[in-house]
Formats: C-alpha cells, sequence, structure tokens
C-alpha cells in the first residue's frame, strides 16, 4: 500500500492536503480504491456547496460497489475535479494525483481529528485483521 507521508487521512480512507491559506484538497486513499476495484463513476460536490466535518458530500462507484466519499474538513466546496468525473478510471491509476475536491475550511482548527501516513497504516492493518 502506497502512502504519502506529506498527507493526512481519515477514518473513512479519505487522503487530505493543506495548501496555501489553508485551501484543503481531498482524495481517496490507494487502499480505498483497491478496495473498490475497477472505478466507473465519480459523482462531485457541487462548487459552492457548504460541508460539514464527516458529511457525505461525493459518490463513487465501483464494478463491485458505491461507497460515500465524506467531508473531512467544514467549509466551502470551491473546486472539483472534472477529468476526475470524466474518467473515474484515473484514480485506480493513482490514487494521490487523481485529487476530487477543493474546500475552503471555515472556523477553528480544520485539521482536527486527521490521521498522518503512520496512524492511517495501523488503522488499515487493524482492519485487515
Amino acid at each position: 500500500m502506497h502512502l504519502p507521508d506529506d498527507l493526512l487521512y481519515t477514518e473513512s480512507h479519505e487522503w487530505v492536503q493543506v495548501g496555501d491559506g489553508g485551501l484543503v484538497t481531498v482524495g481517496i486513499t490507494d487502499h480505498a480504491q483497491q478496495s473498490l476495484g475497477d472505478i466507473v463513476y465519480l459523482e462531485l460536490p457541487e462548487v459552492g456547496r457548504k460541508v460539514e466535518t464527516g458529511e457525505e458530500c461525493a459518490v463513487i462507484e465501483s464494478v463491485k460497489a458505491a461507497s460515500d466519499i465524506y467531508a473531512p474538513v467544514s467549509g466551502e466546496v470551491v473546486a472539483v475535479n472534472r477529468e476526475a468525473a470524466d474518467s473515474p478510471e484515473t484514480i485506480n491509476k493513482d490514487a494521490y494525483a487523481a485529487w476530487l475536491f477543493r474546500i475552503q475550511p471555515e472556523g477553528g482548527s480544520p485539521l482536527q481529528g486527521l490521521l498522518d501516513a503512520e496512524a492511517y497504516a495501523r488503522l488499515v492493518e487493524s482492519d485487515q485483521d
């Protein structure tokens, strides 16, 4: 399993990258895309939508299953990756290059509750036991 050290992770298998001005880029982890199998459909949130931490805000479907994608922070969706929506199979090729949406966080500490790579790896290992 590939896990970049410079990202943060959620227990629901999203990755998070914090950029300039606190902008949060969100995708699904390599573990999540492997579990899903061949991804065939992606429904992204609307730009301008306000989301709360833990809220279902996107849907990803594979030949095996459909899964919700959750907002890792509260804020406003300011961008979506239309290329990923048009070619969802790119997520299978490189889950960390195929970002899904970006959120401008609102309020206090947006990174509270997120995991570093080591903690996420332990979570995935415990799920497989």
